[in-house]
């Protein structure tokens, strides 16, 4: 089997152009059964891109893009084997899904219809991505799987980790040969409910475990972003970005003001906020931001129909545990990008609605576009 593997790795490698070869993961470390359902891993490649998904928690595990000069990496934080995402003592949310509400909820509380649920709370006393299961730690169906494109598709029972309704999601990954990673979600409901689902890739553009991405050159399409309290819930405020360290409408590298003594750096312990786009709410899909490594010449467009972005520079990496090249995860190490609307909103009514009604189809689609220069 991994002679098997490596000889396809080779295949690829060479039918992408590549000077370095593109080193797939074996399917075997990832085959599994969790609550009876069968775990596996799917290879989907088009244009100058490979990735490798496993449907617990539609996790992408490698991503391989070239440089400037030809040379594959893997971008794509994560680890090698399906146990370790299973029973998880480093970062839980690598390359996953998250759900069914995306980011925090307050005091894991919320009010919808004049009642109020109780969600876990998972994180210093808050919710965060929908959770202690998520959607995250649930086996996704595969619907269909093609050389380019993989289907996934789940049912979230009406009380699961204490939201309400029967929800269905259907959510396709697909590479194209415009070298677009392509997430897509509809998702249905048959009571009141809230959703804001995500994606949360860690990329580093230099590869997996090649240091920290302080020198990756950043730009966001944001004059604000929602400040956030000690315990990273916003605080219903908005604050304008002009002149202080989260102004990216012009690019900079995220080290460059990283450290700056400002309350929300210090709030956040470096960059982990949600800038609001410079956007209507209208669907359509736009440039939101771009990140660029200097050293590699990789750079990455991310295009979405949402009116939010999260920014994560791991600033909770500690290097304690290794990637799934035994290399340490590093200490702002990665980079998250994750489009959505605004965390908390169901405990912010200033705050975009994140309800979705029976008869009403929730969509959203996120586009990460690789590029070298």
């Amino acid at each position: 089997m991994k002679n098997l593997f490596a000889i396809l790795a080779l295949v690829l490698a060479v039918s992408c152009g590549a000077k370095q070869e593109v080193k797939l993961l074996d399917k075997a470390d990832f085959e599994t059964t969790v609550d009876g359902k069968a775990v596996s891993l799917y290879t989907l490649k088009s244009g100058d891109l490979v990735m490798q998904v496993t449907n617990y928690g539609a996790r992408v595990i490698s991503l391989w893009a070239p440089d400037r000069n030809g040379n594959y990496a893997d971008v794509e934080i994560g680890y090698e084997n399906i146990d370790r995402y299973i029973n998880n003592t480093g970062e839980r949310y690598l390359g996953a899904v998250v759900g069914p509400v995306a980011n925090r909820i307050a005091n894991g509380k919320f009010s919808l219809d004049g009642k109020e649920y109780t969600l876990p709370q998972n994180n210093n006393g808050q919710t965060l991505h929908g959770g202690t299961l998520g959607v995250d730690c649930i086996v996704w169906d595969v619907k269909e799987v093609t050389e380019s494109k993989i289907v996934f598709y789940c049912t979230l029972p009406d009380g699961q980790d204490g939201f309400p309704a029967n929800r269905a999601i259907e959510m396709v990954y697909e590479l194209t040969p415009n070298n677009e990673f392509v997430v897509s979600y509809n998702a249905t409901t048959d009571a009141n409910t809230v959703l804001n689902l995500s994606h949360h890739s860690f990329f580093n553009l230099e590869g997996d475990g090649e240091g920290t991405i302080l020198d990756h050159i950043l730009t966001i399409k944001s004059k604000a972003i929602t400040p956030v309290n000690e315990f990273l819930i916003p605080t219903g405020e908005i604050m304008c970005v002009k002149d202080t360290p989260f102004d990216f409408n012009e690019p900079h590298a995220i080290g460059e003001r990283v450290n700056a003594d400002h309350a929300q750096l210090k709030a956040g312990a470096g960059y982990d906020h949600n800038w609001i786009i410079d956007r209507e709410d209208n669907g359509e899909i736009l440039k939101v931001a771009d990140v660029y490594s200097p050293k590699s010449g990789r750079g990455m467009e991310v295009l979405t129909d949402q009116i939010a972005l999260q920014f994560y520079c791991g600033n909770f990496f500690d290097g304690s545990y290794n990637n799934k090249y035994g290399k340490p995860i590093l200490y702002r190490g990665a980079i998250a990008l994750e489009t959505q609307r605004y965390p908390d909103a169901p405990n912010q009514p200033s705050f975009p609605s994140v309800v979705l009604k029976p008869g009403e189809v929730y969509n959203h689609t996120c586009i990460y576009k690789f590029y070298v220069k």
